[in-house]
């Protein structure tokens, strides 16, 4: 199902807008997105200013804006200019187009890939040898520092 409105803008006269809604079951009723399209600019900005782990103070201090300035972005009040919205895509690791549209990758989630996790136990094996070795080495030294 979809509908078709014409809207006039400054650049051109007359413009096509074409609205597309899927219809779920029987009854027609559409059926509601969850993708990040479906998010404003500025829930975007949040959500991706969670996955990187930073506040909003911090964010804005790396930005170089006040915090009321990214509170508003946030709320959708205002919109970032276009160099301002690189720098924030680049800050938080996402693409500008993800951040305006919704398309391309979202922000990365803080949940560890099975490959950090073993790369994490290997690391953790590795220590605890050197620390046994550590501990044998003491015992060792303990040793001779008694029979004196």
């Amino acid at each position: 199902m979809s509908q078709t409105f014409k809207r006039n803008t400054p650049s051109h006269s007359e413009q096509t807008v074409y609205l597309a809604a899927e219809s779920a079951g029987n009854d027609g009723s559409a059926i509601m997105s969850t993708s990040s399209s479906d998010y404003t600019l500025g829930e975007r900005i949040c959500k991706a200013r969670d996955a990187s782990g930073l506040s909003t103070a911090q964010l804005a201090r790396r930005l170089g804006i006040k915090t009321a300035t990214l509170q508003s972005w946030e709320s959708d009040r205002s919109e970032p200019r276009s160099n301002k919205l690189v720098l924030l895509a680049g800050v938080l690791n996402v693409s500008p187009t993800w951040l305006l549209v919704g398309r391309g990758t979202p922000p990365a989630t803080d949940t560890p890939v099975v490959s950090d996790l073993d790369s994490m136990r290997m690391a953790l094996e590795r220590i605890h040898r050197q620390a046994q070795a550590l501990a044998d080495e003491i015992a060792v030294l303990q040793e001779r520092l008694d029979g004196v």
